[in-house]
């Protein structure tokens, strides 16, 4: 089946299928959730690092959550940086001021002066985080007082900020946990320092005691604060997921095909971060595999403290089947997802990666594309074989990799399969599913019962 004859029957297969699917999951996922969600309308003071127009995976979840809060009644205040992630310079439009306030999607949006630099290097990732945290706790003091706080991870500094306000506001203080620092850092080089690492895991533990709830990304994360003491009633498991009105298939677009050199090619392609977590250099040695396969490209669109090191070592090793495209805005992204054939999903090889579900996997399922997952085994590999939407390969193992996208590309069956299943699954992690979990979570923990959060995984 050629590229054109497989997605005019992926796009027929939506519509036939998905959309049936789509409705019935919906009740039924709606049927396990107390009918009495979000009925006290909250006031949320939410902290996060990060935040739209920056596209990262905590800025977007932060963001599609709560345009659906706002949507059912709730009031939601985000305090967060002027936009700058990862390059570490201002988004157009954008001053680093001491304090910023804008409307966006019906939410009050707080923005704070911070030490601003790329997403690399620890002493100076160490200072912006910092700085965040104590122009957060400013601005905070300074907003109505709210229902509860929340702050989202990574980093960990936004959620000291968060514990602070709560205390100093008197309510409650909740904690999405989306990455275990430190040992993420550790995982990837970054801390060598022993002392400090002591220190940081010990203002770790003590935020999660210190929480009226936690709402883990992962259940691997959750088991992982269990066997650390934290009890399990005030843990609830809410992964991250898709906005499926926005991110659904469509044809490629062939003028952007074209501009980047990929019309007529099978496209296996990144999107997002290029950072020290994803191991990205794996993929650049799969493609050196495949030089001979002209019809083959890999694309990485994105930016990160690795992209620059990949461009100069693509360049160096002449791979002529790697295409970097620039970051992108994120009104422009389902464009760019439309461009490939086969989501690639990389993880570097390290056991705390095994920990982690990159919200990618569920974007692509939302696009309906088969995913090619190279990742430790664990929580993200679970869901994909579980879900049958793509294959999985050994984290670190370029040979692999070449293999599995070279067998994607000459089996169009299997590929037409996994494209099919892929797109079926996505309605199980709605966004809008995970916003109302979410919501009963903080419902619940702003009437004093955060220790029992964790019935909304019953």
């Amino acid at each position: 089946m050629g590229q054109a004859a497989r997605r005019r029957a992926i796009l027929e297969f939506r519509d036939e299928l998905v959309i049936e699917r789509h409705l019935a999951v919906y009740e039924e996922q709606l049927a396990r959730i107390n009918p009495g969600f979000g009925r006290d309308r909250l006031s949320i003071l939410f902290v996060a690092d990060n935040f739209p127009p920056e596209t990262n995976a905590a800025a977007t979840r932060v963001y599609e959550r709560a345009l659906y809060w706002v949507q059912w009644g709730h009031q939601v205040t985000i305090i967060t940086s002027a936009p700058n992630f990862p390059q570490g310079k201002l988004f157009e439009g954008y001053e680093n001021r001491w304090r910023q306030v804008e409307e966006i999607g019906g939410m009050r949006v707080v923005r704070v002066k911070t030490f601003i630099t790329a997403n690399e290097g620890v002493l100076l990732r160490t200072l912006d985080f910092m700085s965040f945290m104590g122009s957060a706790v400013l601005a905070g003091l300074f907003e109505r007082k709210p229902d509860l706080v929340v702050s989202t991870s990574p980093q960990f500094f936004a959620a000291v900020a968060g514990w602070m306000l709560g205390a100093f506001r008197r309510v409650p203080f909740v904690f999405e946990l989306g990455d275990l620092w430190p040992r993420s850092i550790v995982a990837v080089g970054a801390m060598r320092q022993k002392w400090l690492l002591a220190i940081m895991e010990w203002v770790e533990l003590f935020l999660y005691r210190r929480a009226a709830a936690i709402i883990a990304l992962t259940g691997a994360f959750k088991a992982d604060l269990v066997r650390r003491a934290i009890p399990a009633g005030k843990i609830a498991v809410v992964r991250n997921g898709v906005d499926l009105p926005r991110y659904a298939p469509r044809p490629r677009d062939e003028a952007l095909a074209q501009e980047w050199g990929l019309s007529g090619k099978f496209v296996v392609g990144y999107v997002g971060t290029h950072g020290m977590a994803h191991g990205l250099i794996n993929v650049l040695d799969a493609a050196a595999s495949l030089q001979g396969h002209d019809d083959i490209r890999f694309v990485l669109v994105g930016a990160g403290a690795e992209r620059q090191m990949l461009i100069d070592e693509a360049k160096r090793r002449n791979l002529a089947n790697v295409v970097f495209l620039p970051p992108q805005p994120k009104e422009r992204m389902p464009v760019i997802w439309s461009l490939l054939d086969v989501a690639l999903v990389h993880l570097k090889d390290a056991e705390a990666f095994a920990e982690v579900i990159p919200s990618k996997i569920f974007e692509a399922m939302g696009m309906g594309l088969p995913i090619l997952l190279a990742a430790p085994e664990g929580e993200a590999t679970a869901i994909v074989q579980g879900d049958k939407a793509g294959l999985c390969v050994p984290a670190g193992n370029p040979l692999a990799l070449a293999a599995a996208a070279g067998r994607l590309k000459d089996d169009a069956g299997l590929l037409t399969r996994l494209t099919q299943q892929s797109l079926a699954a996505a309605p199980l992690h709605s966004r809008e599913h995970q916003a109302r979990q979410m919501i009963e979570a903080l419902s619940m923990a702003a009437r004093g019962q955060g220790a029992a959060v964790e019935r909304i995984n019953a």
